[in-house]
């Protein structure tokens, strides 16, 4: 059964219980953020699920990651950024990736900003999250899984630019183009305004770029945040097997053993 990531704001009164996390940067927390909201350190998230020792394997330093946020098997997480969606995204993937329940709020701080009714669940104390990697709707890719898996019946789903994929813009990467047989479908176009769209017409969007009901699909761009909205947006969409390839091409195009085609 497909689940719905994303929450709207209106939604939120449905939820008997909810617990707030603020991806905003320090500054923007500080100024002003919803009643019991938690700040996650998603700069530190970003730069833990590159590395090594802090990869997505280390399922004790993700437990305590998610834990120290007040999170818990209990109560669901409402995920909600500067109203860009990326961040939001990327922090969601991750917690429900390890089996945490837990929603991106749809328009971010905007769409909340004022609401003195909207108020979390208090952050618990000596909360003690149990990981379960993989438990969540959206799955994790990594890069010679997907290489091995290129001739199969997967669909590639690339969330970044239209230059990003031909390879005009390189960013930091010293190789660029995209990944053999992926599908182009900029992460800016699953959006209106702050706003992931609609399912119906998220759904029409994939068919246009070449997805098919029953795909298996795989998202990336180029470090993360973007892959896991476009999870996101295919998981609202209704496509029931998604994974993200998280470290996404920026792990690639460091790989020369992995083929790029360049337009």
């Amino acid at each position: 059964m497909s689940h719905d990531p994303i929450i709207e704001p209106s939604a939120l009164s449905s939820l008997p219980t909810f617990r707030l996390l603020d991806v905003r940067d320090p500054a923007a927390f500080s100024s002003s953020h919803a009643t019991n909201a938690v700040r996650v350190p998603v700069e530190v998230w970003e730069e833990a699920g590159k590395a090594g020792e802090t990869s997505f394997e280390n399922f004790a330093y993700w437990g305590r990651a998610i834990s120290e946020l007040g999170v818990d098997g209990g109560v669901p997480a409402v995920v909600y950024d500067d109203g860009r969606m990326t961040e939001a995204a990327r922090v969601w993937f991750i917690l429900q990736f390890f089996g945490a329940k837990a929603f991106i709020l749809n328009g971010g701080w905007p769409a909340i900003e004022g609401r003195d009714d909207l108020v979390g669940a208090p952050r618990s104390t000596g909360a003690s999250f149990s990981v379960r990697p993989g438990a969540g709707a959206v799955g994790l890719i990594d890069r010679q899984t997907l290489k091995a898996s290129l001739d199969t019946d997967i669909r590639i789903f690339d969330a970044r630019t239209t230059d990003e994929f031909t390879g005009k813009d390189l960013r930091r990467n010293a190789r660029g183009g995209h990944l053999p047989g992926a599908r182009l479908l900029p992460h800016a176009r699953l959006l209106n305004g702050s706003r992931l769209r609609p399912a119906a017409e998220l759904h029409n969007l994939l068919a246009q770029a070449g997805f098919r009901p029953g795909d298996h699909v795989i998202t990336h761009c180029d470090g993360g945040g973007r892959a896991a909205l476009a999870a996101a947006a295919a998981a609202r969409a209704g496509y029931e097997n998604v994974r993200a390839y998280y470290l996404s091409f920026a792990d690639w195009a460091k790989d020369e053993s992995c083929a790029i085609v360049r337009d």
